[in-house]
């Protein structure tokens, strides 16, 4: 029988053993600031931002999200739909850049019945996927490998959205 290896991620602990604020982690993001967020947060538009997600499906896994804390597609802005959809096709560039995955899943959960894990502030999905990339580990022990601590790879993707011209502020 092969050896049990520990599975290391040890970025979860420092947010696992943070005290809960009870806020919207995808709110108050409009100005650089010190919250735990920060470091992941890749770019910023002007009414939408994008964020490495901290519990990712794969390597690279962003999130779009209004700073406006709204929950359905019908109550955001034409500029804030305009600006979401702007921002997942350079997300979908600069991670084609960075990563060379094989295809995307893109997508929203509206609700919680949906799936959403925050399910009163809306945010899109944009995941890196490559063939084979889903494999034992989610099936038999509800565990997903990640190859890279967060903040190197947010530290990645920000620079590659930084040196290609958008045209928002980041």
């Amino acid at each position: 029988m092969p050896e049990k290896r520990p599975l290391w991620a040890p970025w979860r602990t420092e947010f696992i053993r943070a005290p809960r604020r009870g806020e919207c982690f995808l709110c108050a993001n409009e100005m650089p600031h010190s919250r735990p967020e920060e470091s992941l947060i890749v770019a910023r538009g002007t009414v939408a931002f994008v964020i490495l997600n901290r519990y990712p499906y794969n390597s690279g896994h962003l999130l779009i999200a209004p700073y406006r804390h709204v929950d359905r597609l019908a109550r955001l802005t034409a500029g804030e739909r305009a600006e979401l959809m702007e921002l997942a096709a350079r997300a979908e560039t600069v991670l084609e850049t960075v990563m060379a995955p094989d295809a995307f899943n893109v997508g929203l959960n509206l609700g919680a019945a949906a799936g959403a894990g925050v399910a009163d502030h809306l945010h899109m999905h944009i995941v890196p996927r490559w063939h084979g990339d889903t494999n034992f580990m989610p099936v038999l022990a509800d565990t997903r490998c990640v190859p890279e601590a967060l903040d190197k790879t947010a530290e990645l993707i920000r620079k590659t959205w930084n040196d290609q011209s958008y045209g928002h502020r980041s």
